[in-house]
């Protein structure tokens, strides 16, 4: 395991408001990493898992613990406030997370939050990888160490407000103390031993065995942290991406056939595609450009939750999104179309979550080929 180390106070920042950002020649595989984007508009305190979901963009709590989002229309009770929470003024930007990483031995309500996104593309096994945020601990709450990375194949959803029972590939190994409000950054390496595709925030050590010192100004029994510019980006000399046997540059271009496009995703119960969808497009468009005479038909799917009409319209919602990517690209649109299939061509059991995540897919077929 590789532990982080930690830098200097912020001098300068500038706010990252991108699904992903470039520094330099790396790019930030981290959609909305300064907590800028919201799904919803942040507008009061967050009690279960669910409402930080419901609320930040692209993010999750990966249990039933409420992370926070600090911003300027989120309204913080009265008695949270008079213990110090959202005097903290953001790294960049308007807004941050917040979540606490300590005090289940000391009886505290969600005593571990943690919060997960799925990453823009996958790790690449064998790849070298910087793993890096800024952080800045509530001053009347404890600081601890442990704080740390977690990359997994699949997302996290426990049924749970304590401790996540999974092996960081990067922790910070010494206590997290910036003083007086500033904020610290933490970073390290790894290399990806799978192609995770999701990344997990938080302390996933028992209080046994996780540090501690007083806080600043009190001496609150658990410790908070907000969080904020999380950064991951992969290490020079880039490894080539696996292509796998069914990959989309890899097919026979047949009238009739149908293709289904792997790894297309979107916010739960909308149309709008999630980061991790570009992977696939970009293939999709590739191909849309090397074959000039191919035209093909998008078809939306869902699962059978629901009613028929609803799903019948969000699922031809999410074809036209697809084609929308499409003809923003420059594919005409006379070489596109689109239809909405609802739950009536499913290709899984409906009675199991694997069998209709499933049947929540997007396809094309094969109109004209060269």
């Amino acid at each position: 395991m590789k532990y982080l180390y930690f830098l200097t106070f912020l001098f300068v920042s500038q706010c990252l408001l991108a699904q992903s950002v470039v520094t330099g020649d790396a790019e930030n595989i981290i959609p909305n990493p300064s907590f800028e984007m919201y799904s919803s508009p942040p507008i009061g305190w967050f009690y279960k898992g669910e409402h930080y979901t419901a609320v930040m963009k692209y993010w999750s709590s990966a249990t039933n613990a409420s992370p926070d989002v600090f911003g300027p229309r989120v309204r913080i009770p009265a008695h949270w406030a008079e213990k110090g929470f959202g005097k903290q003024v953001p790294r960049t930007g308007q807004s941050m997370s917040g979540i606490t990483v300590y005090g289940c031995e000391q009886g505290k309500p969600h005593c571990r939050e943690y919060i997960q996104i799925q990453m823009s593309e996958p790790l690449v096994e064998g790849q070298a990888y910087q793993a890096e945020m800024w952080v800045s601990h509530l001053p009347q709450s404890l600081r601890v160490n442990n704080l740390g990375f977690h990359f997994s194949n699949e997302k996290i959803e426990e049924i749970t407000d304590g401790v996540l029972n999974f092996s960081p590939q990067v922790i910070a190994e010494e206590i997290m103390e910036g003083k007086n409000h500033k904020w610290l950054k933490i970073s390290g390496r790894f290399t990806a031993e799978t192609a995770a595709e999701y990344l997990v925030i938080g302390n996933f050590f028992p209080d046994s065995l996780t540090q501690t010192k007083p806080g600043d100004e009190g001496s609150l029994p658990y410790a908070y942290y907000y969080i904020e510019d999380v950064f991951v980006k992969k290490i020079p000399p880039i490894l080539p991406i696996p292509v796998p046997e069914d990959d989309l540059s890899r097919i026979k271009l047949e009238p009739g056939k149908v293709v289904p496009l792997r790894d297309i995703y979107f916010e739960y119960d909308k149309w709008e595609l999630m980061p991790r969808s570009y992977v696939e497009l970009k293939k999709l468009l590739k191909l849309m450009r090397n074959n000039p005479h191919l035209a093909i038909e998008v078809c939306g799917h869902t699962d059978s939750t629901g009613e028929n009409d609803y799903n019948l319209t969000l699922s031809e919602k999410r074809a036209r999104s697809v084609v929308d990517y499409l003809n923003a690209n420059g594919i005409p649109h006379s070489r596109t179309r689109f239809k909405g299939c609802g739950s009536a061509q499913p290709i899984a059991t409906n009675s199991t979550a694997k069998g209709r995540q499933l049947n929540r897919r997007v396809e094309f077929i094969v109109l004209q080929d060269e």
